[in-house]
């Protein structure tokens, strides 16, 4: 088919670089008739950008699941990349809609796509929807997933002080002395000053002497007397007590994600229960 000039931008097959079409822009504003319209009359549904956006990746981004809904029903490519490489579901978790996160698994979306950016759970975690991080755990999340700006998705939610999203990804198993250049998840906290942070990752094992790239500890990163010094000086100078230690032991010995797994090895509830962090 040969591509020709229509108002300002050229329709063309797929993969045709064009200009924001009308899909683009009813797509991202949400106007699902108008759309319903375009694609009725033929307008092709997987057109890109010159930055290789599709309408899906406009649509997830602005969390118009409506319109997520129109275009996978008549053949959006759902694992479509732009060139960043991000795909429509980390572009929805980005926006925090845990609709259109839905929609989009329910269409095969691969929620480990192969990116060297940003995976999904990366942009959930930046986003702060503890939603869509428990749903992507759910489905088989890499928690480990590293990106080579962000570290890994506990970096990202520690360096945004989302807390709930800590405390799921902790729960789930997440590594929580996993180092981007040697900088750990506590290192982020004692750098954004939360005592309710940096408490978390040491009950959950961080180690308040691990040192960065620049030879620091996370302490190195607090002023002296803050609440923050205080913190994880007391922390370095008081061990773990029993119950904190037999947590973390048993998550590094049974290797799997959360205590809800660990609840099938016959573990006594009432243990489960002790262990658990509330």
């Amino acid at each position: 088919m040969e591509p020709r000039a229509a108002d300002g931008y050229f329709l063309g097959d797929v993969g045709f670089w064009v200009e924001r079409t009308p899909v683009h822009e009813a797509a991202q504003r949400g106007e699902s008739l108008q759309l319903q319209q375009l694609i009725e009359s033929g307008a092709c549904v997987n057109q890109v950008t010159v930055d290789s956006i599709t309408p899906l990746h406009a649509a997830s981004l602005q969390g118009q699941a409506r319109c997520v809904q129109l275009l996978l029903a008549a053949g959006a490519q759902v694992d479509a990349r732009n060139i960043d490489g991000s795909t429509p579901l980390c572009d929805a978790c980005a926006s925090g809609s845990i609709e259109c996160v839905k929609l989009l698994l329910s269409y095969g979306a691969k929620v480990n796509p192969p990116l060297y950016t940003a995976s999904p759970l990366h942009e959930a975690c930046m986003s702060g929807s503890s939603e869509c991080v428990r749903l992507l755990i759910d489905v088989g999340a890499n928690l480990e997933a590293h990106d080579c700006h962000f570290g890994t998705p506990l970096h990202v939610a520690c360096a945004r002080e989302h807390l709930d999203c800590v405390k799921m990804l902790l729960k789930a198993g997440a590594n929580v002395n996993a180092a981007k250049l040697h900088e750990t998840a506590l290192h982020h906290a004692a750098k954004v000053k939360n005592v309710d942070l940096i408490e978390m990752l040491i009950e959950f094992g961080g180690n308040i002497y691990a040192r960065d790239n620049r030879g620091k500890k996370p302490s190195d990163y607090t002023w002296s007397s803050s609440a923050p010094a205080k913190c994880l000086e007391y922390y370095e100078k008081t061990p773990l007590t029993l119950s904190q230690l037999c947590r973390v032991s048993l998550r590094k010995a049974t290797g799997v994600r959360g205590l809800e797994k660990i609840a099938k090895l016959n573990i006594p509830p009432r243990l489960i229960d002790y262990l658990s962090y509330n």
